[in-house]
């Protein structure tokens, strides 16, 4: 059975719309952060329509709680388990990625979900800037450290956000070092190395049928943002409308861009690109009165060989 007409889906679908009539019996998916928010609907509505969730997250034993509400409404194979993982710990992302390859079943979409939002300057375990280190560099040993797991015809999708547009990565001083720390210029560098993840992911992988996008979910109230200020906060909204008009889209609605370019969008259409409301997103001139849309430099193919290059330099690993 197909899912819902892809012309029918937009900003306001939920992601049991996107996934209506389909059959996700087999497949197993790994969903980082996948205890509360975003990540806990994108397990939910996938387990509910037959996948198999992994589950990979900070607080197993609050997790284990959420998976229990997942397994409840899962259908027939469908259900969740869960793995530890602290993203601000390379210690902690290798072991669980050494626990996968030893347990060595295959995935049919890895769902980089977990991250964290415009918190104060801090550093992860390794010494990396918190927002940085958490979001992107985390996912990046994560991910290529278990991409042997990755079946032919399978995907990536990392969870980028329209705050990319606040700034390209800057590659010359990735910790804030020499630069004057913001929450948004640093959320916007690891949001904007999200996306040149995905470029770069897809282009080392395309040739065996496996294929990487990221996505913007939307403006969604969550736990996310539990790490803000009332000030940042404030200044968010702003940064994204300046009247009060602005419509905030459900947990439900903040999913469906992502399980749509999982599961029901075309693998050629959404490999190295970058998803929102549930279509590909055009490329937008830098202008602060543009609210949707990606920018030019995060979908740049050097730009992403280049990010690549820097965290491997900076997790002293290569892939």
């Amino acid at each position: 059975m197909a899912a819902s007409d892809a012309n029918q889906l937009g900003p306001d679908s939920t992601a049991d719309e996107v996934l209506e009539g389909l059959d996700l019996r087999g497949k197993r998916i790994l969903v980082t952060g996948a205890s509360a928010g975003l990540g806990l609907e994108t397990a939910r509505v996938l387990a509910a329509h037959g996948a198999w969730i992994v589950g990979a997250v900070r607080n197993p034993d609050k997790a284990s709680m959420m998976a229990k509400t997942v397994r409840a409404g899962a259908a027939d194979s469908g259900g969740m388990a869960v793995v530890p993982l602290d993203l601000a710990s390379l210690s902690s992302v290798r072991r669980c990625a050494d626990s996968l390859l030893a347990a060595g079943a295959p995935f049919d979409v890895i769902i980089a979900n977990a991250g964290i939002a415009a918190c104060p300057f801090g550093k992860t375990e390794d010494g990396f800037e918190m927002q940085f280190g958490t979001n992107h560099l985390g996912h990046f040993v994560l991910v290529n450290r278990i991409a042997s797991l990755l079946k032919p015809g399978s995907r990536l999708v990392n969870l980028s956000s329209a705050s990319h547009r606040h700034a390209d990565v800057n590659l010359d001083d990735p910790n804030f070092e020499r630069a004057a720390y913001t929450e948004f210029g640093s959320y916007g560098r690891s949001k904007t190395a999200n996306i040149l993840f995905a470029v770069a992911f897809d282009a080392r992988h395309r040739h065996r049928g496996v294929r990487a996008t990221a996505v913007h979910p939307g403006r969604i109230r969550t736990g996310f943002s539990k790490n803000m200020t009332a000030e940042v906060a404030s200044r968010l909204i702003a940064s994204v409308d300046g009247s009060q008009s602005y419509q905030w889209k459900s947990v439900p609605q903040g999913a469906a861009t992502t399980v749509w370019s999982a599961i029901v969008a075309s693998a050629e259409a959404v490999g190295g690109q970058y998803c929102e409301d549930c279509r590909v997103a055009e490329i937008v001139r830098d202008d602060p009165t543009i609210r949707s849309g990606v920018r030019a430099y995060a979908l740049d193919p050097q730009r992403a060989e280049a990010l690549w290059a820097k965290s491997e330099e900076m997790v002293g690993e290569r892939f």
